[in-house]
């Protein structure tokens, strides 16, 4: 797919997916990551950059800790884990180290990770954004052409409310949302297999019907999918023939045939805001 109309096209990367969440602990990350090596797994060259600056996950889930290797004194390698290309502030700054940082610093660090790095040639990038509206999601849609956005949500009213703002701000600024995909959407009981909808039942295909915009898929609650995102080999990776991965690689397919029928929008489309004093 093109770049988005109007914004030139990153060298290497052909296309470049946004996975978002408004609200913080739905399992966004795990489900970015676990999306790369799927997409990694159907045969397309791929990567994930780690755009959670004030807390990189990334690393950890790749088991992948230490520093990228210098190309020259100005650029990164990425981090190669897994079958798919890394790169996040995580890599470059200590384990315990709080970064401190006011909102353009956190732009500038997101855009550098991006344009610093030596990619190899990628089908598909993932972006791994913090959760929320702010600062970085505003920096992604007017500075790098995004060609598509899906939204991670748990199916619980409170997930859904701020899933639902982070789908109109990238419907705001003209970046085709892909789908959304629904996390946690049962608990698997690991002693007997039972499942509960313990979060809420139907809340993703219902905001997804809402906005007229697909139902990527659904993934249980399952203690192995955290587990093994805390070893450093998530899911696709550590179970490749699964259940679970089998989910991240029907949406990772999902995902890839709605890029080939979506075009990308302007970001810089968006819109100006004018504070009047009435």
């Amino acid at each position: 797919m093109p770049a988005p109309k109007g914004m030139p096209a990153l060298p290497r990367i052909k296309n470049i997916i946004a996975i978002a969440s408004g609200k913080g602990g739905v399992g966004k990350s795990t489900t970015a990551v676990n999306l790369a090596i799927a997409l990694a797994k159907e045969g397309a060259s791929a990567g994930i950059l780690d755009a959670d600056i004030y807390g990189p996950s990334q690393p950890l889930m790749l088991g992948a800790l230490n520093p990228p290797e210098l190309e020259d004194r100005k650029t990164l390698n990425p981090v190669i884990r897994h079958g798919i290309q890394s790169m996040s502030i995580g890599y470059l700054i200590g384990e315990s180290s709080p970064m401190v940082w006011r909102g353009p610093m956190v732009s500038m660090a997101l855009q550098q990770l991006l344009n610093d790095t030596q990619w190899n040639e990628m089908d598909y990038l993932v972006i791994d954004l913090p959760p929320g509206t702010g600062d970085i999601q505003l920096t992604l849609v007017q500075k790098i052409p995004v060609n598509g956005a899906v939204i991670v949500t748990t199916p619980q009213d409170l997930a859904l409310i701020d899933a639902r703002r982070a789908c109109e701000m990238f419907r705001k600024v003209n970046v085709p949302v892909l789908g959304v995909i629904e996390n946690m959407s049962m608990h698997i009981c690991s002693a007997c297999g039972h499942a509960e909808p313990i979060f809420g039942e139907g809340g993703g295909k219902k905001m997804a019907e809402q906005y007229g915009i697909e139902f990527l898929g659904a993934l249980p609650l399952d203690i192995s999918i955290r587990e093994q995102a805390d070893s450093g080999t998530p899911t696709v990776a550590a179970d490749p023939d699964g259940k679970n991965a089998k989910i991240y690689r029907e949406i990772a397919r999902n995902i890839m045939s709605k890029l080939e029928t979506t075009a990308g929008s302007p970001a810089s489309a968006f819109p100006n805001f004018v504070v009047k004093d009435d």
